[in-house]
């Protein structure tokens, strides 16, 4: 595992040099209706991305409750997507539903990756998941119910509704969450993280509660340049699977956050 997630590294780091003109050649659009009885969703392809050419990785965002309804601009409001407009370079699809209302539906969910491994050229053993709150909820759901589907995933400030998570060991899984987080309890997150523990499914695991942090606090993680190097050093092609321990994401990097953003959208500008 070590060996390819420092090839896959290297790549990213070839592909940053290259600039954010890499970000700007890129593509953003709405897809309506075009799954039945699915999600709407956005989706961002990279400058890397040919119709015929090789496959991509897919990042996921599953957005919380405040952009549930049928506004799909509201998804733009903050994440993955919003992190791409002020610059940050992802060399993948990124795929961001809207959620009109409820829990997040897995089989949608899986619907929405078999309807993008179809018609795109997608890498499917490089699917990764986050999100937060009520996406976060989304998170665990779905890597508890597809954990062969998913190459990583992190989970922030959210929880589950599954009786069974035990398929969430079988996937390389980052949880977070704030302890001062007033909108879902930082037990949620501890539920999931114990209940893999007591059954000794826990390798996979990497799970970090940010002191005094706040439920919005870790909307910011979204915008760290950590993030999507941790996601990508997975790949479903790892025998055995292994979970990258290498670095953390700390509470300083998350008060840092728009500093990066900052000197993103400065190189942004100047381009």
């Amino acid at each position: 595992m070590r060996k390819t997630r420092h090839l896959y590294i290297l790549f990213l780091m070839v592909l940053f040099s290259l600039g954010v003109s890499a970000q700007k050649a890129g593509k953003i659009e709405a897809k309506r209706n075009v799954i039945d009885g699915g999600y709407n969703f956005w989706l961002y392809t990279p400058e890397e991305y040919e119709p015929h050419g090789h496959a991509l990785p897919v990042v996921l965002f599953l957005h919380g409750a405040s952009l549930c309804g049928n506004n799909l601009d509201r998804v733009r409001r903050y994440g993955t997507l919003d992190a791409l407009e002020k610059g940050k370079i992802i060399p993948a699809f990124v795929v961001a539903p809207q959620n009109p209302g409820g829990s997040w539906n897995p089989r949608k969910l899986n619907d929405l990756l078999e309807w993008m491994e179809k018609n795109y050229p997608v890498d499917a053993s490089r699917v990764f998941v986050l999100g937060m709150s009520l996406g976060g909820y989304g998170t665990l759901d779905f890597v508890g119910t597809y954990p062969e589907k998913v190459a990583a995933a992190m989970a922030l400030c959210g929880g589950t509704t599954l009786h069974d998570v035990q398929g969430m060991g079988r996937v390389p899984l980052w949880i977070m969450h704030g302890t001062a987080d007033r909108a879902v309890n930082v037990r949620e997150s501890k539920k999931v993280v114990e209940s893999l523990q007591s059954a000794g499914n826990d390798h996979l695991l990497r799970y970090d509660w940010i002191a005094g942090g706040s439920h919005g606090l870790l909307a910011r993680i979204f915008y760290l340049q950590k993030t999507y190097d941790w996601l990508f050093s997975h790949t479903l092609k790892d025998k055995p699977r292994g979970v990258d321990r290498s670095f953390d994401i700390t509470r300083e990097d998350i008060n840092t956050t728009y500093q990066e953003l900052r000197m993103l959208s400065e190189d942004y500008d100047k381009e």
